[in-house]
């Protein structure tokens, strides 16, 4: 069962939004605990115990960002990922456990923005839900351009389509949804068709400079989106791989 959420502000017309971020965790001093450390930082929280209660508050009434737990009752947190994923894009961060390295990988896989190991610290949670809501924003502030009249051009490589202002991505025609870290990675790629992007450069072009993730989590993300595309063309590969250097996206 869901907690109450963190009662909001005041209504100020000049105060920016509260962002909100939901928790979904069965371990309660760890809800408790994030929550207050969230609340100091001017987030509102929402904490949920299990999966199936939460898959359903978190598609009638989206957060910011969710952290999920992996292992929880009723609804794992991968599977809960795996659910949220047919219907939402909405950015998540994996809490996981040392012992639980293949379940981060799979969660990077399934479309987890990013992970962070328990124990963790609650300056590197802060940090990184920052740079995670930073991204999201640009899209926002994309969208807006795009109210205003103000269109900045697709991104158009052979049967890619890549449209920065509606992060909006189809590949012959066929739409293919993308998280935000996901659309930075392949608009990286593309905006240099042949050139080979190192990890580092990926890195770089997708998180900010104060979070640091391994060689592994990007590679995770370039199988999350050669699995995306070729769920729309089976025949897929216009992302190479160049063994010991890094990745390219090719037009062809």
């Amino acid at each position: 069962m869901a907690d109450a959420p963190t009662p909001a502000a005041e209504s100020d017309p000049v105060a920016p939004r509260q962002q909100t971020i939901a928790l979904v965790d069965d371990d309660r001093n760890i809800l408790t605990t994030v929550s207050i450390g969230l609340q100091a930082e001017a987030f509102a929280t929402r904490v949920y115990t299990d999966g199936e209660t939460a898959l359903k508050a978190l598609l009638e009434n989206p957060p910011d960002l969710a952290i999920f737990d992996i292992k929880m009752p009723r609804m794992d947190g991968l599977s809960l990922l795996k659910a949220l994923r047919e219907k939402s894009s909405l950015p998540v961060i994996f809490l996981t456990s040392k012992d639980e390295e293949p379940d981060e990988a799979l969660g990077l896989a399934l479309g987890a923005d990013d992970y962070i190991t328990k124990p963790f610290s609650q300056r590197l949670l802060v940090a990184r839900i920052r740079a995670i809501l930073r991204r999201s924003e640009l899209s926002r502030s994309a969208l807006e351009e795009v109210e205003a009249g103000n269109l900045p051009d697709p991104v158009v490589r052979g049967r890619l389509r890549l449209d920065p202002a509606r992060h909006q991505v189809t590949w012959d025609g066929k739409p293919v949804s993308l998280t935000v870290t996901e659309f930075l990675i392949l608009e990286a790629m593309a905006l240099r068709p042949g050139v080979v992007k190192s990890r580092n450069q990926l890195m770089d072009a997708a998180y900010s400079e104060d979070i640091y993730v391994d060689d592994r989590t990007i590679d995770s993300h370039i199988k999350r989106l050669r699995r995306k595309f070729r769920a729309v063309d089976p025949d897929f590969s216009a992302i190479d791989t160049l063994y010991g250097a890094g990745y390219s996206f090719a037009d062809g």
